[in-house]
């Protein structure tokens, strides 16, 4: 057997052996025990695959767009964890393997029968509501955030823990994905049904997608999407610039949390330019990595600029 296929074994036995292990610890567990493990279970090192492809649409005359498929390295870094709060941070690893780049890629934020939420209401605005808390009880909110820590979507589930299977689903609105906000102008608005599921091999994040113009108190379906996007389980010495990475940067990004949730307790609905000067909001918080500021100098950079991309 070539050493190729032995380190594909390892890979395999590591990932059954995770999975037998973590089905065995849920077992003796309280069910928001199990939640918080199944949550905390998508971290770890990961070859990603992201697939998006249009299935249907209600115009006849609509022409669908080309399929699309990328993927790459992974590391979920848990950040915080908590008994009511679990924090996810995702982490690309992009180019070539002796010359790694790292893309700091989308956080999930879970919170244990939360009531507050930002829903998304169109055109890069957000709303806050409020829930019941006996509507939520036992549920988890996860709240998505954008690479510059902006908000994203959030909702609000419980995790189901059946039949030997682990997964949490909901369905909220959501802003354009990044992989066509730049390109699109026929619709504004997406109607996420997302699943998260354990797997054998890791997790899969299932979507099932509408894509929605909404204008005028009416909303018109341009057509929907299927997402399958996939995390298979590796070693986590594969990921190990993105751990040197978060170990260089995470204070500088644990600033950028707490200026944006400052703000928005203090501007609970929001709207956000999508740029100033041909410039998005998160080139402007990137730049300020690149600068060797203080806490107290970088707060007050932070908040500069976070407010001025705000209406």
């Amino acid at each position: 057997m070539t050493s190729e296929n032995n380190y594909t074994t390892m890979n395999r036995n590591l990932i059954l052996l995770t999975g037998l292990a973590l089905s065995q610890l849920m077992m003796s567990q309280t069910k928001k025990q199990q939640d918080q493990e199944a949550i905390k279970a998508m971290a770890g090192c990961y070859n990603v695959t992201f697939n998006y492809a249009e299935t249907f649409s209600p115009d006849k005359e609509y022409q669908f767009k080309d399929n699309k498929r990328t993927g790459g390295l992974e590391w979920v870094e848990v950040v915080e964890d908590n008994d009511d709060k679990i924090m996810l941070q995702h982490l690309l690893i992009v180019g070539k393997p002796d010359a790694p780049h790292i893309v700091k890629h989308w956080r999930q934020d879970w919170l244990y029968e939360n009531t507050n939420l930002l829903d998304y209401d169109a055109d890069n605005s957000w709303k806050s509501i409020h829930l019941n808390p006996n509507d939520v009880k036992g549920q988890w909110t996860q709240k998505v955030y954008q690479v510059d820590d902006s908000p994203r979507y959030e909702g609000s589930a419980t995790w189901i823990h059946y039949d030997g299977r682990h997964y949490w689903e909901n369905t909220t609105y959501a802003p354009l994905p990044r992989r066509e906000h730049t390109t699109r102008n026929d619709y504004n608005i997406m109607k996420r049904r997302n699943r998260q599921e354990l797997m054998d091999f890791g997790w899969v994040h299932e979507q099932d997608n509408d894509k929605i113009l909404r204008q005028n108190g009416e909303e018109k379906t341009i057509a929907q999407e299927k997402g399958w996007n996939t995390y298979e389980k590796v070693e986590d010495a594969q990921c190990k610039a993105a751990q040197d990475y978060w170990k260089k940067n995470a204070a500088f990004w644990a600033t950028v949390r707490d200026v944006w949730a400052e703000t928005l307790e203090k501007k609970p609905n929001i709207k956000l330019q999508k740029k100033i000067d041909n410039k998005p909001l998160y080139a402007e918080i990137f730049g300020l990595m690149k600068k060797d500021l203080d806490e107290k100098q970088l707060r007050k950079a932070l908040k500069k600029s976070i407010k001025q991309y705000m209406h």
